[in-house]
């Protein structure tokens, strides 16, 4: 008798646990996981997030010391007024420290790791973020709407304040690094958890009045708009690099248990 229990389908074929069709369960399973299917929604929110900020530095151009929204910028600015000293103060220096020197040294911490783990698809992922988001489009965007800052900043400050630098670094990294460092059963979490950081940023870049409000809006919604459309572009290489570091843990584990 064999050992293998079979059952018989009314079509007369016998039945059971089938390998192949258990591989294309985990397949689907797998793609699912690293979001391959939802690429075209990663495209479209990346692109109206780019499209938020591009929009309105066209109509800051127009009229740099008074856009339509000055008003509220304005309304804004005088909230965020003194005293600027205890705690606050503590927490939106460390805040600048992030969005500035700091946050260089993270990504090029994440990409020697990279490197390390021999993760090349990740190590081109990244840099081709970091360069098109900070290069390409916030300095680009700084340098065709060139909008004054608010009157005396309490922190060191170059030209051009829309938008904000800081901003979209913090939004910028919250995807990067929820991309390649967090798995996906976490990453709600992690989104949540990064939308609270980018808002704070944003308030300590007002708070310090290096930058109006419209300014952190535009900056947030461009270092997301960024990572996402290189997600997008990035996804598959990234999905099936994913996929292989999977196997190569399962085939290790398993020759450790045997």
């Amino acid at each position: 008798m064999s050992g293998n229990p079979t059952t018989t389908t009314p079509h007369g074929r016998s039945g059971g646990l089938r390998g192949p069709h258990r591989s294309a369960g985990t397949d689907r399973r797998a793609e699912t996981d690293t979001g391959v299917p939802r690429r075209r929604g990663v495209l479209v929110v990346g692109l109206l997030l780019l499209a938020a900020a591009v929009l309105p530095a066209l109509v800051v151009r127009s009229d740099v010391t008074d856009p339509p929204f000055q008003g509220l910028d304005d309304r804004w600015l005088r909230w965020m007024g003194g005293p600027h000293e205890g705690i606050y103060l503590a927490a939106a220096r460390v805040l600048d420290l992030i969005g500035g020197p700091v946050g260089s040294l993270i990504p090029l911490s994440v990409l020697v790791l990279l490197l390390i783990r021999r993760r090349w698809v990740s190590a081109g992922f990244l840099p081709a973020a970091v360069l098109g988001g900070n290069m390409l489009v916030i300095q680009g965007l700084k340098h065709l709407v060139d909008r004054p800052r608010p009157a005396d900043p309490l922190v060191r400050v170059d030209h051009g304040s829309f938008p904000s630098g800081h901003a979209a670094t913090a939004a910028l990294l919250v995807v990067l690094l929820g991309v390649l460092l967090v798995p996906v059963a976490r990453r709600r979490a992690w989104w949540i958890g990064g939308t609270v950081f980018t808002l704070a940023m944003m308030w300590s870049r007002t708070w310090l009045h290096a930058h109006w409000l419209s300014d952190t809006v535009a900056g947030a919604a461009a270092g997301a708009g960024v990572g996402l459309v290189t997600w997008w572009l990035f996804g598959p290489a990234l999905a099936r690099e994913r996929a292989r570091s999977h196997d190569r843990r399962g085939a290790a584990a398993g020759a450790g248990t045997a």
